[in-house]
């Protein structure tokens, strides 16, 4: 039986998701509208970055110690520290944007947003830039109940690992999957087993990616995922390192291919490659 193949889109059901410099600019002094810059550290924020945009280290913000998520209660502390409320037009650039917008999505914010526009396509644009701190005042974020349909936690991507009805999509890079690195930079301080989880299926996130590194068209991501043999109609755990690329899948496929049920495994391999008990699979050494 031929596998089944993502389908052609007839609509575009989330064209308020990306926004461009020129929607940014018209309103970067719009009380409503609160930029956040998604980094690893806080040094090129320092060196510069959009007026009036706040800082989340992906690290100390958005992960534990163990390189676990932060849950729903410490997302809310953080956007209430960010001047963000449930009213707020909340738009991420920066290393890792999709990872901000995801965090939000799976909270049930629906005023989210990525800008089409690196830090470097922005400054070359002559975006307005600062290296001044931003001050913000702290708002009341306090949502009704949502559940994060979107999170798959360390516990429900082992249960995955092995099951025929769940797929595994592993969005890093070659030398990271086939267990040659466990960073993406190939730093090995701190560094935990290399490797991916078994069974995972191996899409660099480089494959949905254009030229000047914003994501392909839905026509062309559809070609690769198709091209793969992805089933859409099959549950799919994305992850990476800490989430950055794995989000970066998770919207492809949820918000350019429609994919009904597609969850993010925050922790990434981060925090599967740092826990004694988790199964690893090299290419040198399948499992």
């Amino acid at each position: 039986m031929a596998k089944a193949q993502v389908p052609p889109s007839t609509t575009q059901r989330h064209p308020a998701a990306i926004v461009d410099a020129a929607w940014l600019r018209e309103r970067l002094d719009d009380p409503a509208v609160r930029v956040v810059e998604v980094d690893v550290s806080g040094a090129r924020y320092k060196e510069g970055h959009i007026p009036g945009a706040v800082l989340w280290n992906a690290y100390t913000d958005l992960h534990h110690a163990d390189y676990s998520a932060v849950d729903a209660g410490e997302i809310r502390a953080l956007l209430s520290r960010s001047g963000i409320s449930p009213a707020t037009t909340v738009v991420f650039y920066g290393y890792a944007p999709y990872l901000g917008f995801w965090l939000l999505k799976s909270l049930g914010h629906s005023r989210v947003a990525v800008l089409d526009a690196t830090r470097d396509v922005w400054v070359e644009g002559r975006g307005p830039w600062t290296a001044e701190s931003s001050d913000v005042p702290a708002a009341t974020y306090s949502p009704q109940p949502t559940p994060r349909t979107s999170f798959a936690s360390l516990e429900s991507t082992r249960a995955a690992v092995g099951d025929p009805d769940q797929l595994i999509l592993d969005v890093r890079t070659k030398a990271e999957y086939d267990g040659d690195r466990f960073w993406p930079s190939g730093a090995t301080e701190g560094a935990g087993r290399a490797g991916h989880i078994p069974g995972a299926v191996h899409l660099p996130i480089e494959l949905l990616r254009a030229e000047d590194g914003s994501l392909k068209t839905s026509d062309e991501i559809r070609h690769v995922i198709n091209g793969l043999g992805i089933d859409p109609s099959r549950p799919v755990i994305t992850y990476c390192t800490i989430g950055g690329r794995a989000t970066e899948a998770w919207f492809a496929l949820t918000h350019l291919l429609d994919f009904a049920d597609v969850r993010v495994y925050a922790g990434s391999w981060a925090n599967w490659g740092t826990t004694a008990d988790t199964p690893v699979e090299t290419v040198a050494n399948p499992t």
